[in-house]
C-alpha cells in the first residue's frame, strides 16, 4: 500500500522520517510518495485534504481536524522552543529604565509594535497565534516563507521579524535583535510545553493503517534517536547550506521525547492550545464530539 507523506525539508523532519522513508526499519507493508514543502504549504494542503498523512502546525490543526487525526508520534514540542520576534534594533528601554516583570514587558512591548509591519511564516502557523496570543493589536502582518524574513528585515520591507526553525540560530549573525521569545510568553502563561508541529493522519483510513503509520513513525524516530548520524547526507541535502553544528542543534531542539510519543503532557498542552486560542477567538470552536487523536 503506498501513502502520500508531507513533511518540511527541515533538519528536525528529515531526521524523524529518514529511517522510514529509505526502509531502515520495516515498513509493514507501506510505501510512501513523499512532498517537501514550507510548513505554511503544508497547512494548505491538509486544508484540501490533499495528503494522506502529513505535518502541520498546531494552529492550522484546528482548520483541518475534520479531515485528519493527530498521531501520537512525530509531533515538536517542548521548552524553549517557540518562536521569536526579532527586529533590527533593540526594543526600547522601559519607563525610567524600571525593571519590569515578564508580563510588564509585553504591556510595554504592545505600544511599540502594534503599528509596526511584522513579516510572519503564515497566517496559519503556531507562531502566528502565539503572536496573535500575546499582541493583538499587531495586524499589520505580511506572510513570507520563513525562510526569507531576515532577509526582508535587513532590506527593511519589514519593521519586525517572526522567525522559526533553524533562524533562532542565525538572526544574530546578521546583527539582528531578539525582541521577545513568544515561547516564553507562553511557558509563563501556561506551564505548558509548547506545541508547534504535529503529523496527522486522514480520516478515511482505516483505523488499522492510522494505527500501522503511527507504530512505524515512533519506530524511525527511536531509529534515529539510536542512529544520529545515519541520516547525515539525506538531512544535509535538504539543509540549505546550514552547517552540521546548526542542523543538530535544530533537531536537538526540536525532536525529544514528545516525538516518540506524545504522552499525557504532551496532550495537556495541545489541549491547552486549543482551549486558549477558542476562547480568545483565534480558532473557531471545535466540532463537538470530536476525538482530535488517533485511538486504539
Amino acid at each position: 500500500m503506498k501513502l502520500t507523506l508531507g513533511f518540511s525539508p527541515c533538519p528536525n523532519d528529515t531526521f524523524i522520517f529518514d529511517a522510514l522513508i529509505h526502509h531502515k526499519i520495516d515498513t509493514e507493508g507501506l510505501e510512501f510518495d513523499v512532498f517537501y514543502d514550507d510548513v505554511e504549504t503544508l497547512n494548505h494542503k491538509a486544508f484540501a485534504g490533499t495528503l494522506d498523512i502529513t505535518k502541520l502546525s498546531y494552529h492550522a490543526f484546528a482548520y483541518a481536524a475534520d479531515k485528519y487525526a493527530l498521531l501520537d508520534a512525530g509531533s515538536a514540542l517542548g521548552f524553549g522552543v517557540g518562536p521569536m520576534l526579532i527586529s533590527k534594533t533593540s526594543p526600547q528601554p522601559s519607563p525610567k529604565n524600571k525593571e519590569l516583570s515578564f508580563g510588564e514587558y509585553v504591556s510595554h512591548l504592545t505600544s511599540q509594535i502594534s503599528h509596526l509591519r511584522i513579516g510572519i511564516p503564515g497566517k496559519y502557523t503556531t507562531a502566528n497565534f502565539l503572536l496573535s496570543l500575546a499582541f493583538p493589536q499587531a495586524t499589520n502582518k505580511q506572510e513570507i516563507v520563513f525562510s526569507k524574513i531576515e532577509d526582508a528585515l535587513l532590506n527593511d520591507e519589514i519593521d519586525v521579524g517572526l522567525i522559526i526553525h533553524e533562524n533562532r540560530f542565525t538572526y544574530q549573525n546578521n546583527g539582528l535583535k531578539k525582541i521577545i521569545d513568544l515561547g516564553d510568553y507562553w511557558e509563563q502563561q501556561t506551564g505548558c510545553a509548547i506545541p508547534l508541529g504535529g503529523i496527522v493522519i486522514n480520516r478515511k483510513l482505516t483505523s488499522d493503517v492510522q494505527l500501522k503509520v503511527n507504530r512505524l513513525i515512533r519506530k524511525s524516530v527511536e531509529y534515529a534517536f539510536a542512529n544520529p548520524k545515519s541520516g547525515l547526507d539525506y538531512i544535509r541535502s535538504h539543509a540549505q547550506e546550514m552547517s552540521e553544528e546548526v542542523m543538530y542543534k535544530h533537531i536537538d531542539l526540536y525532536v525529544n521525547k514528545y516525538s516518540i510519543n506524545l504522552g499525557e503532557e504532551g496532550r495537556r498542552a495541545i489541549d491547552t492550545l486549543f482551549a486558549k486560542a477558542t476562547e480568545e477567538r483565534i480558532i473557531p470552536p471545535l466540532p463537538s464530539g470530536l476525538n482530535l487523536y488517533v485511538t486504539e
